[in-house]
């Protein structure tokens, strides 16, 4: 008998036919303190999507530092994640990296998006070089897009360029968390009122369950954004947890 995708979506194929009976995992509760409630978390079908952990947004020298903004909020989430990101690979979890990547072209970019990073038109945007490293801003396979030093995309972690606020607009991300029986969606990252909220709410829409873990995003925004963020998200989209909260139930819970 052979196997036709991966552990997790597959057929068995067999000299006698072909079996289309999925075999999923077994369920693997995990109950974590969250708002407005606790919620039961299936280990089996959660996934984290860790958002914008990238030079430009979070190092000294990339994009937001070149142009006078403070990155040192946009680090918080390195330490949180540093210690719930090892725990979640070893229970199976993916982890998947969402971060702005580019063409160098920028042939797939509405003036909208543009505009963001560049209202002038004639400042440093997207796919310029940054004054002090030549690097170009947020373009893929560019040290401004590369993850942060302090965080390492590990072996078996999954990474999806993306090119809107959304990491779900024009990308494969659906597509891989639906070929990954993935059910619940774990956020971090930044700018969690503005890519990280937009990326969870495209996901809530999708009809995945979506947890917020509030010690492992941040924003170089106002304080206010973050407290509209979390009270949006636990009223109308999901729950907001914290990375803190996630260990210590799995602590508790013991092994796979």
């Amino acid at each position: 008998m052979a196997r036709i995708g991966t552990a997790r979506n597959h057929w068995d194929s067999r000299p006698d036919g072909v079996s289309l009976v999925r075999h999923r995992l077994a369920h693997r509760p995990l109950l974590v303190d969250a708002r407005p409630r606790p919620v039961e978390l299936d280990r089996s079908r959660t996934a984290c999507i860790v958002v914008d952990m990238q030079n430009d947004f979070c190092a000294a020298g990339g994009w937001l530092d070149s142009i006078g903004v403070d990155v040192t909020p946009a680090r918080a989430p390195i330490g949180p994640l540093k210690q719930l990101l090892p725990m979640l690979r070893r229970e199976e979890m993916p982890v998947i990296w969402c971060n702005w990547g580019n063409r160098p072209d920028r042939a797939n970019l509405p003036p909208g998006v543009l505009h963001v990073y560049d209202p002038s038109g004639d400042g440093i945007g997207i796919g310029d070089p940054l004054p002090g490293t030549g690097s170009a801003v947020l373009q893929q396979g560019s040290w401004s897009a590369a993850v942060v030093d302090d965080l390492k995309i590990a072996d078996g972690d999954i990474v999806v360029d993306k090119f809107r606020m959304s990491g779900f607009t024009d990308t494969a991300l659906d597509s891989i968390l639906r070929n990954l029986d993935v059910t619940t969606v774990l956020f971090a990252g930044v700018n969690v009122d503005q890519c990280v909220f937009a990326t969870l709410a495209d996901a809530a829409c999708l009809g995945y369950d979506v947890v917020l873990l509030d010690d492992c995003c941040a924003t170089t925004s106002p304080a206010f954004c973050t407290e509209a963020t979390r009270y949006n998200v636990a009223r109308c989209f999901g729950f907001v947890a914290t990375g803190a909260a996630v260990l210590r139930a799995a602590a508790g819970a013991g092994g796979p």
